[in-house]
């Protein structure tokens, strides 16, 4: 895709940076004498972006795990442009699954109708090919013997990266046996030893040489380990920075996941949580606001749950009333087997639980205050069935007239190469932002977003949001925020889908509409309609745009 230029006088590029003057339209409601008031509002913001894309690393706590391993091997698959066969015929690697290498967005209406264009390519962006990775794994295999265990890539795929997979060995890491299942302790012959004040020095001293040795300019450490039991959240203990960081001095209580945050956050490292497990508790997520280090999650949303939080949105939004969720998985990977546990279970069964929660709340015609739907989520460990996860879902709603809906569901996924194509967008995005920049006119400086990423909620499981904002689940909420944003800072307005210009009698556009009694195929449908009718399939009349 050619580099585009926005011919706007509300945006100036620089060498260095893109700057863009933006109006951001909101709606204030508020109840004055008994009746309600809605007021617009408008704010004016200027966006700065730096074009500079740096050279990233990223270092991930559960190097190599399954999700490690994968997401490393792919990045080196698409370095090498690898290609390989199966039985289903010829595999090209790729990034599919990634919401910024993979997915599009619409630029705006050309003289063929609406033009898209990759997601990566609305603003400067990291290319996933140049990450430098390395990290940390309780498990002293490289991961070349690593990738084999984790069973998840094609063999004549892993035949071709053996060699370069051997190259990367883990860095030891840190092992707190009561916080993950008991049946991981064979896995962990590669874990620091001494005090935690010393272990979260070593973790430091870890991302420092990493960044001198690499060469690169910026590093992200992301948690892709085994999940935790949560951790209680006490006064004195963990409840701000200053206690937690007493707490570590004295060998108090705080999961592995939440030392690593820290770590990072004192190496100013963005730090991200891929596991449902609560890493930040209130004193992590204090220390990074006074650092000013971007944090993000939790738990990758890839399967069920991403499923979920489209299929419940649209029944809502609907008018159908869902009364009951039933969702049943069994997987075979090790993160089947750490589940198994019951502590550690119950850290997945929460964040997968509230994922509605948002959309019942949008329609008090359907549900009372605090009345939700009945939510089940069954998880089972059966080693057979390996990566390949199956997940069963069970959606009854009520309908008209007293009637019931139900719509059941099966899944296959992939595990891991689901949720390693949300690593990299994960990394992109967080990397991107922390190179955004804004202001409003009462600013009389620059700020950055808060340090509680909020923004990164579509590829989470159970958005992290700073204090007392909304959570938002709804999928596609979650992208076209992400996509406005993004358009923000190139002085576009947001998508809103209204087409008005095609909706009128006496059309905005340039070119006027034609009476429909002589309507022609919309010019970048014409394909599909010569494909249709070369079928010798009978057109009517008017159908989904085409004309006979």
């Amino acid at each position: 895709m050619a580099e585009f230029i926005v011919d706007s006088p509300d945006v100036t590029y620089t060498k260095d940076y893109i700057e863009a003057e933006y109006s951001y339209q909101t709606t204030q409601v508020h109840e004055e004498n008994g009746s309600i008031k809605v007021k617009p509002c408008s704010t004016k913001f200027t966006f700065r972006t730096e074009r500079k894309v740096p050279k990233l690393g990223v270092m991930l706590v559960g190097w190599g795990g399954n999700n490690g391993t994968t997401v490393t091997a792919a990045v080196l698959a698409n370095q090498l442009g690898l290609h390989w066969m199966t039985k289903t015929g010829k595999k090209v690697a790729n990034y599919y699954g990634s919401l910024f290498q993979a997915s599009t967005v619409c630029l705006g209406v050309g003289s063929a109708g609406d033009i898209y264009i990759p997601f990566k390519d609305l603003l400067p962006t990291v290319n996933p090919n140049d990450i430098v990775f390395d990290g940390w794994d309780i498990s002293s295999l490289d991961l070349c013997d690593a990738m084999e265990r984790a069973q998840v890539l094609d063999w004549q795929l892993q035949e071709q990266l053996r060699p370069y997979m051997r190259k990367f060995q883990p860095r030891p890491s840190i092992y707190f046996p009561e916080f993950i299942a008991a049946n991981q302790d064979s896995r962990a012959d590669n874990v620091f030893h001494g005090s935690k004040k010393e272990q979260l020095d070593q973790i430091r001293k870890d991302i420092r040489d990493f960044k001198t040795k690499s060469g690169v300019n910026k590093v992200i450490v992301l948690w892709t380990a085994n999940t935790e039991r949560f951790c209680d959240v006490t006064r004195g203990l963990n409840d701000t920075a200053g206690n937690l960081m007493k707490t570590i001095e004295c060998g108090g209580e705080i999961s592995p996941s939440s030392m690593f945050a820290v770590a990072s956050i004192l190496e100013g490292c963005a730090y991200i949580n891929g596991s449902p497990q609560n890493t930040f508790v209130p004193g992590v997520i204090d220390l990074a606001v006074k650092h000013k280090v971007f944090i993000g999650g939790d738990d990758f949303k890839s399967g069920q749950t991403k499923i979920k939080s489209v299929l419940v949105d649209f029944l809502v939004s609907a008018g159908l009333k869902t009364v009951s969720i039933v969702s049943y998985n069994h997987l075979g990977n090790n993160d089947g087997k750490n589940l198994s546990a019951p502590a550690q279970f119950r850290s997945k069964e929460i964040s997968k639980s509230n994922v509605v929660d948002d959309m019942v709340q949008s329609n008090p015609i359907l549900y009372k205050p605090s009345e939700k739907p009945d939510h089940c989520v069954v998880i089972k460990y059966v080693p057979y069935v390996g990566d390949s996860k199956r997940a069963m879902d069970e959606y009854t709603s009520e309908i008209m007239m007293g009637g019931t809906n139900t719509i059941v569901l099966h899944n296959t996924c992939e595990d891991s190469l689901l949720a390693s194509p949300l690593i990299l967008d994960l990394v992109v995005l967080t990397e991107l932002c922390q190179r955004i920049t804004f202001r409003t006119e009462s600013d009389t400086e620059f700020q950055t977003f808060h340090s509680v990423l909020s923004i990164l909620s579509y590829l989470c499981k159970a958005p992290l949001v700073p204090g007392g904002t909304p959570v938002v689940n709804s999928l596609f909420k979650q992208r076209t925020c992400i996509e406005n944003i993004l358009r923000a800072c190139l002085a576009l307005p947001p998508q809103n889908h209204m087409l008005l210009e095609h909706k009128m009698q006496r059309s905005l556009m340039s070119t006027p509409i034609t009476d429909h009694s002589a309507a022609q195929p919309v010019p970048h449908k014409t394909a599909k309609l010569d494909n249709i009718l070369n079928k010798n399939h009978v057109i009517n009349g008017y159908t989904n745009g085409y004309v006979n």
